[in-house]
Formats: C-alpha cells, structure tokens, sequence
C-alpha cells in the first residue's frame, strides 16, 4: 500500500467538518449558502496555506455534476488548458467543466485571459485559489467575472479538535495530554495542515506510548511564524506596526516590531519607524525624529540580534509620545494645489547675479530679519494661491506654543497717526 499523508487521510469531506473559517461556512456564511443552494459561480479562494482553501473546493466540486479538472499555476500550461477544452461537450464532460486552479498567481495574463471565453459561457467553472492578494496578481478582467472569498487563518481553539482527531487517527493507543494538543495547535500559526504534520511526526516518533510536551515543542517550534517579504503578510505587518503607534499602544508596536525582526527584516522596521516620526508623531515632539534616527542607525551597525534594543526603544518612544500628523497634512494639501500655482512671484525670485534688476526680480523683498522679531509682513504665495492656508497648528502644546508666539508677532498692530503720536508724547 502507497503512503498516504495524514493529512489526506484527515481531510473533511463535508463542510461541516472543516476546521475554522466560520464567517464563510458558519449558519449564516454565504459560502455555505451558495453549496447549499446547489449553484457554484465563479470563484477565487484567497488566504495562507493550510485553511481549508483546497478541502472546500473539493467539496463544493462533490455536489456538481461537472467533471473535475485539477491544475497548478506552477507547472500547467495552455496546453493543459486546451486539453481540458477539447473534453467539454464530449462524452467525458456532457455537462461541462469544473476547474480547481490552483495558485493562479502564477498564471501570466495570456493564460489568464485564454478561461475568459469558457467562463463567459458557462462550459468551464472555475475555483482558484491563491495565497497573494487577488486583486493585485489576478487581471481585472478575469477577477470581474469571480466571486472572492477571503480564508483566514485558524484560531488554535478551533484547530485542537482537528489534532486530538488527527493523534486519533495517527496512533489511537497514544496517550497525548492537553496540552500538547494545545501547544500544536497554538504553534502552528493558523496552518491546520503543519498542526496536523506534527502530529504525524510526533505520532512516528513517540517513545513509552506518550507524547510528551518536550517532544511537541521541537516538532512545532516556529512554525506560528507566517511573512514573505513581498506579498501581503509583510505590508500587514507594517500597516499594524504603524497603526498601532499612531494609536498609541506600545504593547502592541513592540509585538508587531517583534514579528518583523523575527523574520529579519531589518530594513523594513527601520524605514517604518523614521516613517512614524515624522508622520505621526511630528511637530507635537520634533526631537522624536532625531531620535529615532539615532536608534536606527545604531541598529543597523549592531545588525540582529542586538539591533532589537535600540529599535525596540524607538518603537516605544514613538507610541508613548504626542502625536500630531500636521506636518504630513500640510504637505498633501500643498501639493493639490500645485496645479494652479502660477509664477513665483518677480520679488522671491533670485537676484543674486547681474541683470536681476532690469528684470523686476527681487526689487521689493524686504529682509525679515531687518524688523522686529525677525518678521514682516509681505505675501510668498503665488498670486493664484493668495489666502490658502495648508498648515493647521496642532493641538498639541509643542504646536500651540509656537501658534500662540506667531500670533502675537503677527498680530495687526494700531496705525499711529499724528493726533495719537502727539497723545503719547
């Protein structure tokens, strides 16, 4: 007899049986409905590896009367494509096809675009799933004419039953405490398939008729881990990181800060933490993006693993500080109205070479730094622009104070006229 992996051995073949995925194939989850309903469009399973993509493609493929095809993006080519178009409406495939591609990412646009004709009317059923953000890898054309849905990875109080089932199945004269099972299934990141691999490996390998906690520690041992450097995982990271100390929260920063360095990714975390100064952070605390600079320089001559520390100190300080995106607002504002900006104006222009003069440059410019607290009042906005207002003072006191000096500094004063100069003689 062939080996067969746990795995397969251990695949549901209802969807009441899958593990996780509730918002899809709970009571009320319109995925559940639809198979229930009997009537499968068009669809594209999206999500990690090991969350049921495949099982329930199998099982939604069950209830059809269509002829299965199984593909993978990474080794079919068109002409796997073609084949499977010669067998529609033959006596192999009377009612058409149903295809389960998987991986469809790798598909380029010219092996994407050769299902849009079969999709359009009806011969070829398609259930892809893919691992990368479709709407970024799948063409727009293909994508319309789909339905996504979005597997998420599961949580490990769900997973648990799937490895007690799973050491059942394994070795059911094993003896497996609680908490084995539970370290399985909390280690292994939300993939059900690398749970149940441990199992399998911890199954072959158990010594007296016991697995212990040692021995699942090792077999499981970083596997919760889930980036690629590239795709989504990584941007998600960075939008948690980044989220959560414009919030506010160091516990989460240094959480999302761990997940980064974990994977080595040690360029990411630096350029987001400066990001963070600056946008986040800002005018309320100026000195914040001085420091963080300071941190992320000593992180990048420490390397990993010291480089944690320094980097660890910018996150908090980051998330502990005040928070002001004043100067990222102002800046955004300013460039939607580059558009209608005009000349700047002949008095800004330089004059610092012969023949300025002749030109009207500079003629009217007057030093601030020749007057009272080194102002004075002249317009620097094109003419076009006159009156726009971009920066809006944080309220933050670091802002606030510098708003209150420049009101005062700016403040119309009165006209002294010759009655009230002769008044304050």
């Amino acid at each position: 007899m062939s080996y067969q992996p746990l795995a397969d051995r251990i695949r549901p073949t209802t969807l009441a049986d899958v593990v996780g995925q509730p918002h899809l194939l709970g009571e009320s989850g319109l995925l559940r409905r639809m198979a229930e309903r009997g009537s499968i469009p068009n669809l594209i399973f999206y999500g990690p590896s090991g969350v049921g993509k495949t099982t329930v493609a199998s099982i939604l493929a069950a209830q059809t009367a269509r002829r299965l095809y199984r593909l993978n993006a990474t080794t079919a080519s068109l002409a796997d494509i073609r084949r499977i178009v010669d067998e529609l409406g033959t006596m192999l495939a009377p009612n058409g096809a149903l295809l389960y591609l998987d991986e469809i990412q790798y598909f380029n646009k010219k092996q994407q675009q050769s299902l849009l004709e079969f999709l359009e009317d009806g011969r070829i059923t398609l259930i892809a799933s893919t691992t990368e953000n479709p709407y970024f890898y799948v063409y727009g054309a293909l994508l319309s004419r789909c339905t996504v849905f979005e597997f998420r990875p599961v949580r490990a109080e769900e997973i648990v039953p799937a490895v007690r089932r799973a050491f059942a199945l394994a070795d059911p004269a094993l003896a497996v405490p609680d908490e084995v099972c539970a370290h399985v299934a909390s280690a292994c990141g939300g993939d059900v398939r690398k749970a149940v691999n441990a199992v399998e490996l911890l199954a072959q390998t158990a010594r007296g008729g016991c697995v212990t906690l040692a021995d699942a520690e090792q077999a499981a041992q970083r596997s919760a881990l889930r980036y690629d450097r590239d795709g989504d995982q990584h941007y998600d990271i960075l939008s948690a990181l980044q989220k959560s100390i414009r919030g506010s929260d160091p516990d989460a920063a240094v959480h999302y800060l761990a997940r980064l360095l974990a994977a080595g990714d040690l360029l990411s975390a630096c350029r987001r933490l400066l990001v963070i100064a600056a946008e986040d952070v800002g005018l309320a605390y100026p000195q914040a993006i001085a420091i963080t600079k300071a941190c992320v320089d000593t992180a990048t001559q420490l390397g990993l693993p010291e480089a944690r520390i320094p980097l660890a100190e910018a996150a908090l300080l980051l998330a502990t500080a005040p928070k002001s995106n004043s100067g990222i607002r102002a800046i955004d504002a300013a460039a939607r109205d580059l558009g209608r900006a005009g000349e700047v104006p002949d008095f800004l222009k330089d004059s610092h070479y012969a023949g300025a003069g002749k030109l009207g440059h500079g003629l009217t410019y007057r030093l601030p730094h020749d007057y009272p607290n080194h102002w004075i009042a002249q317009p620097y906005l094109p003419e076009a622009l006159r009156g726009a207002q971009y920066y809006v003072y944080g309220e933050n006191k670091t802002e606030q104070r510098a708003k209150a000096y420049w009101d005062a500094v700016k403040a119309p004063r009165p006209r002294m006229d010759a009655k009230n100069t002769e008044k304050n003689t």
